[in-house]
């Protein structure tokens, strides 16, 4: 039973440690303990814990009370001690912090980078398809560019075609005796030929223009013959339409007025079924047939 003791604190500022130690009067034992103060580390304190030690001085076979010179020895060597351990384990602490904080900061890093990284890839990316779009938009301005001026040469073409069509329908004008006028005479009864074997009507309405009527009148009865020699029927009836006649040649002073170069027009009575022969419609379907030809040569490659 304790019942008298000497106490004692020591504590130093750079250790979280207090320690308390006391000698009893009428006992050979000597207790130490320590209270930890500040922020305490669970490593520190179990380590100082543990580390509480009763000395026994003992004389000849008998025990005796250790003097105050004793006791002092040993509270200033389990000072030293527990200041080592808790030094050791305060450098733990901060090499530990020290490589966390150097891992949190090169994972911030890292992160930011990527940021950086995936900032620019996606700018790049617009930038690419920006010039894309831009090389794509440039490009078929090209394009269009090569084909209308390819339009614009075959345009002139087909122009000039049209002209030539001029001079085999005038040329009766000037010389109903000429070879031109018989050539152009002949013509108009193939085309009323032709007409009629695709209407294969019996009674049909044809116009003309109104140049061409001496001469489609010629040829009528011989155009209806021929055809029934063909066709092996009786020869159809065709009636001339003298109301309505089709369009004459160009106007040079207005080219924006219907015109016929020449040829003619054949219908069925009721109007229901219209084939148009003439030397402009024969031009429109030949061109149509072979201006994939007519670009290859020109051009080299059929456009589409």
């Amino acid at each position: 039973m304790l019942r008298s003791a000497e106490i004692a604190k020591v504590s130093w500022p750079s250790s979280p440690v207090d320690l308390h130690w006391s000698s009893l009067s009428n006992g050979p034992w000597l207790g130490v303990s320590m209270v930890l103060r500040g922020p305490t580390i669970d490593s520190v304190q179990r380590s100082v814990l543990t580390s509480i030690i009763f000395f026994e001085e003992v004389s000849g076979g008998s025990s005796r009370k250790m003097n105050d010179s004793d006791v002092s020895k040993q509270i200033q060597q389990m000072v030293r001690f527990i200041r080592q351990e808790a030094e050791e384990k305060a450098n733990e602490i901060s090499v530990s912090a020290e490589e966390e904080f150097n891992i949190e900061k090169l994972q911030l890093v890292e992160a930011e980078k990527k940021k950086i990284r995936q900032e620019y890839e996606r700018k790049d990316r617009q930038v690419e398809i920006r010039k894309k779009i831009e090389y794509s938009m440039q490009l078929n301005a090209s394009r269009i560019k090569v084909l209308q001026a390819q339009d614009d040469v075959i345009s002139s073409m087909k122009e000039a075609a049209s002209k030539e069509l001029l001079n085999v329908s005038h040329h009766h004008h000037f010389d109903i005796l000429s070879h031109h006028h018989h050539e152009y005479r002949n013509l108009l009864k193939d085309l009323i030929v032709q007409c009629l074997l695709r209407l294969k009507e019996s009674s049909v309405l044809l116009r003309c223009r109104k140049d061409d009527l001496h001469l489609v009148e010629h040829v009528l009865d011989s155009a209806a013959q021929e055809y029934a020699d063909k066709a092996n029927v009786d020869p159809p009836e065709i009636i001339i339409d003298k109301q309505v006649y089709l369009p004459p040649g160009p106007n040079h002073h207005d080219t924006h007025d219907l015109y016929c170069s020449g040829g003619v027009v054949l219908a069925s009575r009721d109007g229901k079924i219209v084939c148009e022969n003439t030397l402009d419609a024969r031009l429109d379907v030949v061109f149509r047939k072979k201006l994939p030809e007519i670009r290859k040569q020109l051009f080299g490659q059929v456009v589409a």
